[in-house]
C-alpha cells in the first residue's frame, strides 16, 4: 500500500489510483459531474470556459481528459499529446497506435514467464536433491 498526500486537502492516505483521499473524493466527483453536466448542454467550451462556468480547476479537467473520462470534440487540439508519440489525441495518455504497439510489447515480455510457469523450465526439490546425491 502506497501512501501519499491529497492533491486537494494535503492529509496523507492510501493510495489506490486517485491523487485525493476518501473525503475529497465525493467532492470530486461532484465536481466531475459539473463538467459533465457543462459539458453535455456546451460540446464546444474550451477547458477555461467549463472552469470558469463550473468553478473546477483547469487541473482537474486536464486530469479528466487524461483518465478517459471526458473527451475533446475536434481532432486536431492542442490540449492533449500522446505521451509516446506526441500526436493530437482527444482523451487518455496514448493515442490508438501507441496503445496496440505497447500491448503488443507487454505480451511479448509476458509470454516467456507464462511458459514459465507452465513448467518448461521448472526444478522441483526432488531434482535438486538428486544432483546433490550425484555428487
Amino acid at each position: 500500500m502506497e501512501l501519499k498526500n491529497c492533491k486537494k486537502c494535503g492529509r496523507a492516505f492510501a493510495y489506490k489510483g486517485i491523487p485525493v483521499c476518501g473525503r475529497c473524493k465525493s467532492d470530486d466527483e461532484d465536481d466531475f459531474t459539473k463538467v459533465k453536466d457543462y459539458l453535455y448542454d456546451y460540446p464546444g467550451a474550451t477547458i477555461r470556459e467549463v472552469s470558469d462556468e463550473t468553478g473546477v480547476n483547469e487541473k482537474q479537467i486536464l486530469r479528466y481528459l487524461k483518465d478517459s473520462r471526458i473527451e475533446i470534440i475536434e481532432e486536431g487540439n492542442f490540449i492533449l499529446d500522446c505521451e509516446r508519440c506526441e500526436k493530437s489525441i482527444r482523451s487518455g495518455r496514448f493515442c490508438d497506435v501507441c496503445l496496440s504497439e505497447m500491448k503488443k510489447e507487454f505480451r511479448s515480455v509476458i509470454k516467456p514467464r507464462t511458459e514459465q510457469a507452465k513448467g518448461k523450465e521448472k526444478m522441483y526439490i526432488t531434482d535438486k536433491l538428486k544432483r546433490k546425491e550425484k555428487r
